[in-house]
């Protein structure tokens, strides 16, 4: 399992870079993003850490994730990936954060749909959340591995606007 190297030296340099740091919490991607982090260059100097929490009971304790509302969507919606984003970078004291929800196989709490839902913070905002879909025969692995390059691309993108508005600022 290899991600796009000029992808992950682009995430490091621009971090180290800008002196900042991130944090991840994960669902769907179940440990990917974190894995992808840790293979960046100098992974050490902005990278904090992060948590997989697959369950509604870890949600709710460790990134306080509403319990009636997680009950009510299966822990799944644009909401709980946004609040999972906040408390992780509040938990790891991070500038950024990224965090993951959703489903890598088609059930029946998913309308047998293939999505999930993920959300960028910087420093204590949420700046982009998303839904990605896929088709619901894609197999579960592979839904893993696209939503995990899917995500890194989009914060490289965040990251970029973030550098292009502080030269113009």
């Amino acid at each position: 399992m290899e991600f796009q190297k000029n992808l992950l030296d682009y995430i490091s340099r621009s971090l180290i870079t800008t002196g900042e740091t991130i944090s991840v919490a994960e669902s769907v991607t179940s440990g990917l993003l974190q894995l992808a982090f840790s293979q960046m260059p100098n992974a050490s100097l902005f990278y904090k850490g992060g948590i997989t929490t697959y369950s509604l009971p870890e949600k709710t304790r460790l990134l306080k994730v509403n319990k009636t509302e997680a009950q009510e969507c299966d822990c799944v919606s644009e909401n709980i990936a946004e609040t999972m984003a906040l408390n992780v970078a509040k938990m790891f004291e991070t500038d950024w954060s990224i965090a993951t929800t959703g489903y890598c196989t088609p059930i029946r709490n998913s309308s047998y749909k293939v999505f999930a839902y993920f959300s960028f913070s910087y420093k204590g905002e949420i700046i982009l959340t998303k839904k990605l879909e896929l088709h619901p025969k894609t197999q579960a692995l592979n839904a893993q591995l696209y939503y995990t390059e899917f995500i890194l691309g989009c914060f490289k993108s965040e990251i970029n606007n973030l550098l292009l508005l502080n030269s113009f600022a």
